[in-house]
């Protein structure tokens, strides 16, 4: 198949992808292995690697991207989003251009895939030819996005086939051909693999101890990340409540970093120790052993995280996503590699479009991981090609955390509020949140504890304008953000701060409680709290913000005040809104009608935002 793609370099097509997590870069993946079945090169990419420049050349595009915050675009898009849509590009630019766009969203969101709705029309108002409507995926769909991309993707083939026909006496090749590993490994043989390891663990705490390896001339990024000491890592709930939440405070002196209230600080986790060794036991794999990658295919470069040459108990530890939930093309893919019929069936199954809800039920569920999946498949296990780890298993994704503190407050510091996942399922082992679970593990005082991290700007911004009265919902650890914002302000004696908190019980989640207080007695801070489970009758911060109904209305319509959310995405971010809405009518003597739109005027002129997570 490689020859017949190199023969012919015309049959060509882009798929570039926009996403805060791995989920678009799955699904773009998915549609260049796809396009390879058709005998079509596919140059898979991030937005923001990708030479925009070229894009009046190209013949056919497919875009998929996702949606962030208050329907901004993904980071690893944003200069190509800025070069799309200046204002002077031709309107005819892009005549010759033949696209579609896949949208992945979440319509629990105010602004469901709007990235990709813009995307898409401003790509028509350029002169793009839109080769196949627009797609818009749901995470909140019971079977997930698949419900959306499965057959969005059918009939995108179907158009792309009439553009690029099968080469003469070729047939699509079946899915039950086994594809190429997209790498070649060279093993290193085991003497000189003890010495490179010890090299590479040395060089690896080098950089550790000196912070980074970032020049002084760039920050830090996802490339070239700071490797932050560790100050504290305290549990900061009651020790008999229910949820483990820590404040996690990191050095970066030296990194060149600095952040602003609304920021989020990037964590690049590992996989758990205890995970690891089960993985490498359960594969039957040489951790000490170190290898070399080698491109198979052109479009694919050697993922820049992993070291040459690397150790097994490098990539499994710090690479491979081995927590995470399998995606539809694992079991795919590992149906290949089983001798068991039984399992070979199963495998096939969920991997057919028939076989969604079994797969739902079986995987996404009970968020079974992908160790789990190959402790039940132990022939496909068993005879996996090493190389193919890498098409199997994703890698693991940073996580983004609000930074929860003031540089002027804490210089050289950042602190995070981090609540530990940990729930249980029907299966046997509670589910761990992998970062969570990970930074809650770290020892201070363990000189080693080094945190890859670097910062990024947040989806919510706050005014400059000192006197700007501020309003913050900001319930469990939803009050992080807020929390670096009033230090902020403290640090510059500016006030105007309106902060409504809520958590279960007063005595075993109340965060910040004595600086709050502090700040209360000092004139910084007006505080309402909401204790749920104090009382018979649930009070949540919704309740509070009713109650205080006319001192939210002074402040947001007399007062040009800031409304802000911060929190679970569940039932609050909903249920804060309605009592918003309602405020608005009481106060305003308004109706419903003009209550919606004066939340919407505060919304275009973001005077109200919110930042919330799953």
């Amino acid at each position: 198949m490689a020859d017949e793609l190199s023969k012919d370099r015309g049959r060509r097509i882009s798929v570039l992808y926009g996403s805060q997590t791995g989920t678009a870069q799955e699904v773009a993946e998915r549609i260049g292995r796809e396009a390879k079945r058709r005998y079509l090169s596919a140059s898979v990419l991030a937005l923001d690697d990708y030479n925009v420049t070229r894009l009046i050349k190209e013949e056919l595009v497919i875009f998929v991207c996702a949606t962030t915050g208050q329907g901004d675009e993904p980071d690893n898009m944003k200069k190509f989003w800025r070069f799309i849509l200046r204002r002077n590009l031709p309107v005819n630019s892009l005549s010759a251009v033949s696209f579609a766009v896949l949208g992945l969203g979440d319509s629990s969101y105010p602004k469901f895939n709007f990235i990709a709705k813009k995307l898409n029309k401003r790509m028509i108002q350029l002169g793009g030819s839109e080769l196949q409507s627009l797609g818009l995926a749901d995470d909140q769909h019971e079977l997930g996005p698949d419900a959306v991309v499965d057959p969005w993707l059918k009939q995108l083939w179907e158009r792309v086939l009439r553009l690029y026909p099968l080469p003469p006496g070729k047939e699509i090749i079946s899915a039950s051909v086994r594809p190429s590993s997209r790498f070649t490994v060279k093993f290193v043989n085991s003497n000189l693999s003890n010495t490179l390891e010890r090299t590479h663990t040395s060089k690896t705490f080098e950089s550790s101890s000196m912070g980074s390896q970032v020049t002084s001339n760039s920050s830090p990024c996802r490339r070239h990340p700071f490797h932050a000491r560790l100050i504290s890592n305290n549990r900061v709930t009651a020790a008999d409540h229910w949820q483990d939440v820590r404040l996690v405070q990191f050095d970066i002196k030296g990194s060149g970093m600095s952040h602003s209230p609304g920021d989020v600080l990037m964590v690049q986790p590992s996989n758990l120790t205890d995970v690891v060794q089960e993985f490498i036991t359960h594969l039957a794999l040489e951790a000490k052993q170190t290898f070399f990658l080698e491109q198979n295919d052109p479009d694919i470069p050697i993922p820049h995280q992993l070291p040459q040459p690397c150790s097994i108990q490098h990539l499994v530890e710090h690479y491979l996503d081995i927590q995470g939930v399998p995606r539809r093309y694992f079991f795919e893919l590992l149906s290949h590699f089983t001798t068991s019929d039984l399992e070979q069936e199963k495998l096939q199954e969920f991997c057919s479009a028939e076989g969604q809800e079994e797969l739902y039920s079986y995987c996404y569920r009970q968020k079974r991981t992908t160790l789990e999946v190959l402790q039940d498949f132990p022939s496909a296990s068993a005879n996996i090609p090493f190389e193919y780890l890498l098409d199997l298993i994703p890698p693991i994704q940073p996580r983004a955390f609000s930074i929860a503190s003031s540089l002027m407050a804490h210089p050289d510091e950042v602190q995070l509020l981090v609540a530990v996942v940990n729930y249980k399922t029907k299966l046997f082992k509670p589910r761990r949140g992998l970062c969570s679970t990970w930074l809650a593990s770290l020892d201070p005082s363990n000189k080693d504890s080094r945190v890859p991290v670097w910062v990024k700007k947040g989806t919510i911004a706050f005014p400059k304008a000192f006197d700007s009265p501020i309003v913050m919902i900001g319930p469990g650890t939803g009050c992080a953000p807020f929390r670096s914002f009033i230090e902020e302000r403290v640090s510059q004696s500016a006030g105007d701060c309106v902060l409504f908190f809520g958590c279960r019980n007063s005595n075993k989640d109340f965060f910040f409680q004595e600086q709050w207080h502090r700040l209360v007695e000092n004139g910084n801070l007006k505080l309402f709290t909401a204790f749920s489970r104090d009382q018979e009758d649930k009070i949540y911060v919704q309740h509070k913000l009713l109650e205080n109904s006319s001192l939210v209305w002074n402040l947001l319509t007399h007062k040009h005040g800031w409304f802000y959310i911060a929190g679970n995405s569940q039932r609050m971010p909903t249920d804060v809104t309605e009592a918003l809405l309602e405020i608005f009518t009481k106060e305003g003597k308004m109706d419903k009608t003009k209550a919606e739109e004066l939340l919407k005027t505060l919304e275009n002129t973001r005077h109200f935002q919110s930042e919330t997570w799953s």
